[in-house]
């Protein structure tokens, strides 16, 4: 939003630290909520399948569904305002947790993938927060609002897989399926999420925001927004890229995990190891928004291309260890969380207030349908050349992102 006064009666600077405090609490909520799946996907789709080379369809049908409700959502929220899109992906996602523990419960595969899907849509309306966060943001404090409301993920997520051992007690205790524990936690997140929305999330900012462009463009018709499509493009390219190499190697990572530690400690290595990952995604991102604002979006995407690489470098070399895959994993959290960060700032301000909601649906559509290919692949990866061969695969995006920054840094001088 181009920084303008604010309408008389309204405090745009208190209703934007309102905004981001609203949206933080939802992402700590709804982190809870997807920790679980990320953790307990794949195991479920090897257990319900057979075979563990379709347990990258799980994480392929999260980001599938992502994909596939990302640009509605968006156009939604253009039409209706953030309340609403973001209220419906809770009303998907508890749809899909319990169309999840009904498949654990019948055997039913295709099932599972169907509930995973939907748990998927709930995630593309949470992606779409940390665009909400930057709607009535001023551009000095695009990239820490934004990265505010990513970081409070840090919190859901790393507590989310931490619940999957005390959700199968619970779980089983009451007689649900194994591995569908978690899900109660899970739904219950997401139902108070659905409430802090509905009750608390007012004004909407983006209605609020595309009303102040209207009034800024009736005052001053001469003087438009900049519209920058090709670093627009590139924004979504490294998002996109950055989030289909974190994706690919996270969503193999239990699997391996349950070939490497014994069988009674899988559940727990798997748990700790997702939550140090999901820090890692979200624990530093006030950081990298600070360096973003400072140091400019480009570099900062750069540098999560570096961290990225260290982490497959790591995760190829020594995959064998617990303690290499936990490293490799916190590297590849902390890449994308850069990535993603300036990532998604360069795209906002690259493009102009009535373009950003379509802008931001086709970059979250190509960001998960990417990932969803990707982890598909990744599994027939991992039964070809094993975890470390899977790595190295995964820098292949790394390398086009590192080009095409050269491009846009020459292109945007």
């Amino acid at each position: 939003m181009p920084d303008t006064a604010a309408p008389a009666g309204v405090d745009l600077v208190a209703t934007q630290r309102c905004t981001v405090r609203v949206l933080a609490a939802g992402q700590v909520l709804t982190g809870v909520a997807f920790g679980a799946t990320l953790s307990l996907g794949a195991l479920l789709a090897a257990d319900l399948s057979g075979q563990e080379s379709l347990s990258g369809f799980a994480t392929a049908s999260v980001t599938l569904g992502a994909a596939l409700t990302a640009i509605p959502l968006a156009r939604l929220a253009a039409r209706r305002g953030r309340r609403l899109a973001l209220t419906t992906g809770n009303i998907a996602a508890l749809t899909g947790i319990a169309v999840v523990i009904a498949a654990a419960a019948s055997r039913a595969f295709p099932l599972l993938l169907v509930g995973i899907a939907l748990i998927g849509a709930g995630n593309a309306a949470t992606l779409q927060s940390r665009f909400a966060a930057t709607d009535l943001a001023p551009t000095a404090r695009r990239g820490r609002d934004l990265a505010t409301v990513v970081w409070a993920t840090t919190v859901g997520g790393v507590v989310g897989p931490l619940l999957l051992a005390p959700g199968e007690l619970l779980g089983a205790s009451i007689g649900m399926p194994r591995l569908t524990g978690a899900y109660l936690f899970s739904f219950a997140a997401q139902a108070c999420a659905f409430a802090l929305y509905v009750l608390v999330l007012r004004p909407d900012p983006l209605l609020l925001a595309q009303r102040l462009d209207r009034e800024s463009t009736a005052s001053a018709p001469a003087v438009p927004q900049a519209d920058r499509p090709a670093l627009a493009r590139f924004a979504m390219l490294a998002v996109a890229a950055s989030h289909v190499t974190m994706a690919s190697v996270m969503a193999m990572t239990p699997v391996h995990l349950s070939h490497i530690v014994a069988p009674d400690a899988v559940t727990l290595a798997v748990g700790v190891t997702i939550a140090l990952h999901v820090f890692g995604m979200y624990g530093l991102s006030p950081v990298f928004g600070i360096l973003a604002d400072r140091r400019g979006r480009i570099p900062v995407i750069v540098l999560g291309q570096v961290l990225l690489a260290a982490s497959l470098a790591t995760a190829s070399a020594f995959g064998g260890s617990q303690a290499g895959v936990l490293v490799a994993l916190v590297l590849l959290g902390l890449g994308w969380s850069a990535a993603t960060v300036a990532g998604s700032a360069l795209l906002t301000e690259a493009t102009p207030v009535a373009l950003r909601p379509r802008r931001q649906g086709r970059s979250d559509t190509l960001m998960t349908a990417c990932a969803a290919a990707g982890s598909v692949l990744a599994g027939v990866i991992l039964g070809l050349v094993g975890y470390g061969g899977l790595a190295l695969w995964a820098l292949v995006p790394v390398a086009v992102v590192c080009i095409a920054a050269v491009v846009a840094l020459r292109t945007r001088a």
